[in-house]
């Protein structure tokens, strides 16, 4: 291989592993093409999911499973990535909003910012081929997963962020996204260290505390998360007749905390309560009602009275349907 050949490689490489870091060293790259793969800068999501093959070594414990972390960053995507960054159907102070953004932030699924514009476009869009995670466009695959790995979806379009931009807090976790993650797993291990010399009757370990409460754990909330792309559109009933092809599903709501009712958010967006039925079960809106008792939330919009209509299947545009922002 000539020098000449060597240095864009290098060059490639180098900028991958800065973008590991600093996600603003690759904003310029976004327009290389939506399928394709940037396996450099891919490598730490692989080796998450290889990380899990390292219970074989660590064992588990019942203390190690007990902070494996799921439902409080399941809960923290559910809530403020989506029901508060994405789509605003409550308010809170700049001190809780930084916060809310730091647990999200420890869900190892980017920066708040990132998610949330993301996610805005696919409401805009939703199941058109503009839609990046859409399985009817690009099929289960690629609406899973695969489209986190795409260059051209690893930048942060601020311009459909604008209300979420203007704070510098929020665009420091978003540019710095490994940051909360890497002192997550810290924490663990050092948690873990901790209670073998304190109370080495629980069997645990720094090693254990990590592969459980930050890789395992991570690894099945990112894949339960995505189930509402690829799955929430295919499986299930519609109550609504949206324009696209979002659907109900129970048992993704069990998954997700209460986003399987995927149907009825497509038809209310702006609602932050998302099971509208009694027995449509949505432990994120229950949890965020206390919030709200405690004064940590406020202003938690509510369904309109069409949310309950006894004949629900109205159908809605692409404008009734549209991003709450």
């Amino acid at each position: 291989m000539s020098r000449g050949s060597i240095s864009p490689l290098l060059t490639r490489v180098r900028s991958a592993l800065h973008a590991w870091f600093d996600t603003q060293a690759r904003q310029e790259r976004e327009s290389e093409g939506p399928d394709r793969v940037e396996w450099l800068r891919i490598l730490p999501l692989i080796a998450l999911h290889l990380g899990c093959l390292a219970v074989l070594v660590v064992g588990t414990t019942p203390v190690a499973v007990a902070v494996a972390l799921y439902l409080i960053r399941m809960f923290a995507i559910t809530a403020f990535y989506h029901r508060y960054f994405s789509h605003r159907t409550f308010r809170m102070s700049r001190r809780a909003q930084f916060v809310a953004a730091v647990l999200g932030s420890s869900a190892v699924q980017r920066g708040p910012l990132w998610w949330a514009a993301h996610h805005r476009h696919h409401h805009r869009h939703s199941d058109e081929e503009e839609d990046v995670h859409s399985p009817v466009q690009h099929g289960f695959w690629w609406s899973h997963l695969l489209w986190l790995t795409s260059r051209d979806n690893f930048a942060t379009r601020m311009e459909r962020v604008p209300d979420l931009a203007r704070f510098p807090e929020l665009r420091w976790l978003d540019r710095y996204d490994t940051a909360v993650p890497a002192a997550l797993g810290a924490l663990l291990l050092v948690l873990g260290e901790f209670l073998a010399v304190v109370a080495p009757g629980l069997g645990t370990s720094g090693a254990q505390l990590f592969v459980w409460g930050f890789v395992v754990s991570s690894v099945v909330l990112l894949h339960g998360t995505c189930t509402i792309n690829s799955l929430a559109h295919r499986i299930g009933r519609r109550r609504w007749e949206t324009p696209d092809d979002s659907r109900n599903s129970w048992i993704l709501a069990l998954i997700t905390l209460g986003e399987g009712w995927h149907n009825n958010h497509h038809r209310f967006p702006g609602a932050t309560r998302q099971g509208l039925r009694w027995w449509e079960f949505d432990p994120t809106y229950y949890v965020l009602c206390l919030l709200g008792w405690l004064g940590i939330v406020r202003d938690l919009r509510p369904p309109p009275d069409q949310a309950y209509s006894a004949d629900p299947m109205i159908g809605a545009t692409k404008a009734d349907t549209g991003a709450a922002a």
